[in-house]
């Protein structure tokens, strides 16, 4: 069985977070809890991800086990079967069989923020000046759904004295920025040359 472990999304979290917003994030390390860091800036970030609850992930690794690979190019078939990892890589469809674990584990969009809020609010992550949640979503995200995201994560938040500023949701192909003291958000476009970039860096670092 392969070796399970979140390090290669972290990573990935952290170069897209780097490339996209500059000197903001460069200087994030990979740690624990949470789980990108910069001391020096006071930023403290926690990836996670989230799916419904369906059969969906399960019936994209057995096809990709069974070899059905009709909608994946051949050169993204080889990456995925040799590094165990597809996110990044064509449309976000495929699994890979260190990557299904994790997904494996995920929980509804509300559900995993309700209780990534409630961990930031009791000092789970310690303390940092800015607290960010990047959340991979294995489902499609519509603006609407950001929109309701936000204010569903801002109600929660209310009174706590300690909560996320901002929340990334990442589909592979856009991350949304959204700021939760503003209730703002942009929308961040990601081409397939960008992901196979952050897909490729983040396996040299996993590996």
């Amino acid at each position: 069985m392969p070796k399970f472990d979140t390090c290669f999304f972290e990573r990935y979290a952290q170069i897209t977070l780097c490339d996209l917003f500059g000197e903001r994030y460069a200087g994030l390390v990979n740690l624990d809890r949470p789980d990108l860091q910069d001391i020096n800036k006071g930023i403290g970030i926690e990836v996670t991800r989230a799916m419904e609850e369906n059969k969906k992930a399960a019936q994209a690794l057995l096809s990709e086990m069974a070899g059905n690979v009709h909608d994946v190019t051949s050169e993204a078939y080889k990456d995925i079967q040799s590094s165990g990892y597809a996110y990044g890589l064509h449309t976000g469809n495929w699994l890979g069989d260190k990557e299904y674990t994790y997904w494996q584990l995920a929980l509804p969009l509300k559900r995993i923020i309700a209780n990534k809020v409630r961990k930031v609010a009791s000092g789970f992550y310690g303390e940092f000046e800015t607290f960010g949640l990047y959340i991979f979503s294995k489902d499609d995200v519509s603006e609407t759904q950001v929109k309701a995201t936000i204010a569903f994560t801002r109600q929660l938040q209310r009174q706590h004295a300690t909560r996320y500023s901002i929340l990334f949701l990442s589909e592979i192909q856009t991350l949304y920025a959204c700021n939760l003291r503003t209730g703002h958000f942009t929308t961040h476009p990601i081409s397939p040359a960008k992901r196979k970039n952050y897909y490729n860096r983040a396996l040299q670092a996993e590996f």
